[in-house]
């Protein structure tokens, strides 16, 4: 077979008759080129528990205080992260420029996130300086890394290989056999066997007689039976090969030489590869053969499949626009018998080599083989999957691995999806003729089918989260998918890849977004991602202590002094902004100190920066009456550090602590 690929490479796929039939050999054409919607806001103020609480939005907090002056890296970052994960893109990038200008040293995925804002204000040089630094910074992140195409594929192939039970058919000569199709209970093949018949045409480079179609019936272990010619009408003296049924069995299209009607060649003496259509009259008998439309004279096409629906004809071809010596393109059947426009599968499938022989298996996975593709010799079988949008955003091509694949040529792979059995062509070693046909049954499925689940719950009380909003992200932050927690909170998103970093953001109103990245399993199952969401605001009630609300532990001061330092400031205006937001509110200062020193010394120390504390408050503009404060030095430890008992540092600053204890709402 390789060496009539040569000579058709050397002629171009053309061949021109003289005194003797020549023809292109059909394996020419390659055997030859061998929100859902977030839930509307509550209504606060209806609910009975109302008059007790008062809601506080931390975000709003924020920027208030950052307009009076009270700046942080934290807030800045908070508030970008807020505009950006709501896709306000400009907005977000006044809090990241500012936050870069304050310290260009950030984390890898804040250069990724400030470059997009960038380019959403059309500063598009900076955008690529930051992208720049993510790369620098994140090598291993497949954004920044192109990987060497396929550097591994041989490990690849390994990890594929060993899914076949692989053994001869049965129905092999000494002649090239190949090129199965389902009909029905039966597999319908082409082969350049000698029938005997007295009018007998040799193909004068391979010493084979012309292919034909010949039909045998499928035994319950998947062997073929008593093989018989095929389709009167259809066989001719020239080739036949690669047929392609409707599921009802009256249409099949099939590969032959540009032979019709008692003519073998056009007005040029050339001979091409080209589909035909024929269907079954009411006597059972193939009829109203007819040419594609979108055949040519040249250039050829050849070894038609049809998609799962029968809506869509897949076939090979050379014509203009092949990406390299054979390509696999697609039409559209029209429900009227016309055809749409032929379109390239693109160079996801297609190579600068040979891709040929599709097949779309009833899951919608397209089978092909290809010698451009990384194999292990040959032409290898490769599977993919058809995009469920109708697109060629093909995801992932796979090598089905040996004992599909040999170092020789191997093509023509079907299957049953059901009975996961099968059939394909090989010219391997130990074989019969110089191809021949192999049944199969594919004993592991190649594809690792994971799942993506998980409850979104409030971070502090821990209450299940409905209607939240989840969103798929791919490690390029390309949207995949989008879905909403049911009642219970759970979500789920199907058909993640394995083995693949994915970002999933959670949000909803009142919550704090949050993105949290998880690598899915490597083997077929489901991978849990869990995802608490912290509340924007805090509900607060006489007694609480509004520090929990931001997390403030201390109010620093320096040693021995009680004045307010300016980074306790930026504290303290969080606590001015919610005191001026809420003029009824009266709180009560209590600051404590650790168990080292006297008892009196601490108490005074502690009474003193209460007051700094209030003096400050009613500096800034809260009224005294609202403010009452408390030095309680050692006398309330929250853990076992009292006088020489030994704590590390650590443990001691537990109870260097600030409290701001709400006393009136």
């Amino acid at each position: 077979m390789k060496s009539t690929i040569n000579e058709l490479r050397k002629n171009n796929f053309k061949i021109v008759s003289k005194n003797k039939i020549t023809y292109l050999v059909l394996l020419a054409i390659t055997c030859v080129n061998s929100y859902s919607q977030v839930s509307s806001k509550r209504e606060v103020k209806g609910n009975k528990e109302y008059a007790k609480y008062a809601y506080i939005d931390v975000i709003k907090t924020y920027e208030r205080i950052y307009k009076k002056g009270y700046k942080s890296p934290d807030i800045l970052l908070k508030i970008g992260n807020a505009y950006y994960f709501n896709a306000e893109s400009e907005k977000a990038n006044k809090w990241y420029a500012e936050l870069y200008a304050t310290n260009p040293e950030q984390e890898p995925e804040f250069y990724y996130r400030f470059a997009q804002t960038l380019k959403a204000v059309k500063e598009n040089d900076k955008a690529d300086a930051m992208l720049a630094k993510f790369l620098e910074k994140n090598t291993n992140d497949s954004r920044a890394k192109l990987l060497s195409q396929n550097s591994d594929y041989l490990t690849e192939i390994k990890k594929n290989s060993g899914r076949y039970k692989i053994e001869n058919a049965g129905v092999n000569s000494k002649y090239s056999d190949y090129g199965t199709a389902f009909m029905g209970t039966k597999v319908v093949f082409c082969s350049a066997r000698d029938t005997g018949n007295f009018s007998k045409r040799i193909h004068t480079w391979t010493g084979q007689f012309f292919t034909n179609l010949y039909d045998s019936p499928i035994a319950e272990d998947g062997s073929l039976g008593a093989v018989g010619k095929f389709g009167k009408k259809i066989n001719s003296k020239f080739h036949e090969d690669t047929p392609a049924f409707t599921k009802d069995g009256k249409t099949v299209y099939f590969t032959r030489n540009n032979y019709l009607d008692g003519r073998g060649f056009d007005a040029s003496k050339v001979t091409l590869l080209k589909i035909y259509k024929a269907t079954v009259d009411k006597e059972g008998q193939w009829n109203n053969i007819t040419a594609l439309p979108f055949n040519s004279d040249s250039y050829q096409t050849a070894h038609p499949a049809l998609s799962p629906d029968e809506k869509t004809l897949y076939f090979v071809s050379d014509m203009p626009g092949t990406h390299g010596q054979s390509d696999i393109f697609r039409v559209k059947l029209n429900d009227d018998g016309s055809f749409g426009n032929t379109e390239n599968l693109g160079d996801d499938i297609n190579t600068p080599g040979r891709e040929t022989f599709p097949f779309i298996s009833d899951d919608n996975e397209l089978y092909f083989a290809s010698d451009g593709q990384p194999g292990i010799g040959g032409l290898d079988i490769f599977i993919t999957r058809l995009p469920k949008d109708g697109s060629l955003n093909f995801k992932e091509v796979l090598n089905v691995g040996e004992e599909a694949n040999s170092i020789k040529d191997d093509f023509a792979f079907i299957i049953n999806f059901k009975t996961k059995k099968g059939f394909l062509s090989s010219n391997r070693d130990g074989g019969q003729g110089s191809d021949d046909i192999y049944k199969f049954v594919e004993t592991k499925p190649i594809w690792c089918e994971q799942i993506l689940y998980g409850v979104v719950t409030d971070e502090d009380t821990k209450a299940v989260l409905p209607n939240s909003r989840v969103q798929l992200f791919d490690d390029n932050f390309n949207k995949i998918k989008e879905t909403t927690s049911d009642a219970a909170g759970k979500y789920e998103f199907t058909e993640v890849e394995c083995g693949k970093k994915y970002y999933v953001r959670a949000s909803l109103e009142d919550y704090t977004t949050k993105e949290v990245s998880v690598i899915i399993k490597k083997e077929t199952g489901k991978t849990e991602l869990n995802i608490e969401l912290k509340s924007e605001g805090c509900k607060v009630k006489i007694g609480d202590d509004l520090a929990n609300c931001f997390k403030i532990n201390i109010i620093y001061f320096d040693l021995d002094k009680w004045n307010i330092r300016p980074d306790a400031a930026i504290d303290l205006a969080k606590l001015l902004d919610v005191l001026e937001q809420n003029p009824s509110m009266k709180i009560n200062i209590r600051s404590h100190t650790d168990s080292r020193a006297s008892d009196k010394y601490n108490d005074v120390l502690s009474k003193n920066r209460a007051k700094s504390t209030k003096d400050w408050l009613v500096k800034n503009g809260i009224s005294a009456d609202r403010l009452t404060f408390e030095g309680l030095g050692e006398k309330e430890l929250v853990n076992k550090c009292a006088d020489d008992v030994e704590c590390t540092e650590a443990e001691h600053q537990l109870n260097r602590r600030s409290e701001f204890i709400i006393i009136a709402l």
